[in-house]
């Protein structure tokens, strides 16, 4: 059962956000609903999120099918690359160097991060969860550089503003390998 309540929250989740890259239907429904569109994405969101969550730790506990074994080596590459998708993160919101070079710093972190996780999890859930948040942000990012309606970031004057995004992609990182990883998903990374 958890196997397929995840994939309806990927269903509901990603689908609610490949929604927003047909921007007239988009537009229509703004216009439509005002600001209730907000909401209703939010709550959709979060109801597929939630969706995910759950399903995820069902499968985890009871229903886990393993297609492969990584290698151990893997693992290395994983936290290697989850350094680089936790810096890109905070980077998405702050105007920097690291913004204006990568365009769309959330969607390659979500690139990144699904990435990462492919190489470290050979079980059936995990290629099905990480695999669709990596084709959704494939496409996302494919989307975004068509649109017409986007105003790409400029890099601002100096550096202060990276080095801020690296220190909190740092102590992001840090907080997901050392409290979040291991307690909440159950799984040590970093050594504890």
């Amino acid at each position: 059962m958890g196997l397929a309540i995840l994939i309806l929250g990927l269903i509901v989740f990603l689908g609610s956000h490949i929604f927003v890259t047909f921007r007239g239907m988009r537009a229509a429904l703004i216009a439509r609903l005002g600001l209730g569109y907000r909401v209703l994405f939010a709550i959709v969101s979060l109801v597929g999120l939630g969706l995910i969550v759950r399903g995820y730790a069902d499968y985890r506990a009871h229903e886990w099918i393993n297609v492969w074994t990584p290698p151990a080596f893997m693992r290395h590459i994983t936290v290697s690359l989850m350094l680089i998708a936790s810096i890109l993160f905070p980077a998405s919101f702050i105007p920097s160097h690291i913004k204006a070079k990568v365009k769309y710093p959330m969607l390659a972190s979500i690139k990144v991060w699904a990435f990462a996780h492919l190489l470290a999890n050979g079980d059936l859930g995990s290629i099905l969860m990480f695999g669709a948040f990596l084709a959704w942000a494939v496409y996302a990012f494919a989307s975004a550089r068509r649109r017409k309606d986007t105003v790409l970031p400029v890099a601002p004057a100096g550096w202060r503003n990276d080095a801020i995004a690296v220190a909190l992609g740092v102590v992001l990182f840090l907080a997901l390998g050392y409290a979040f990883h291991p307690y909440v998903i159950g799984v040590p990374v970093l050594g504890i």
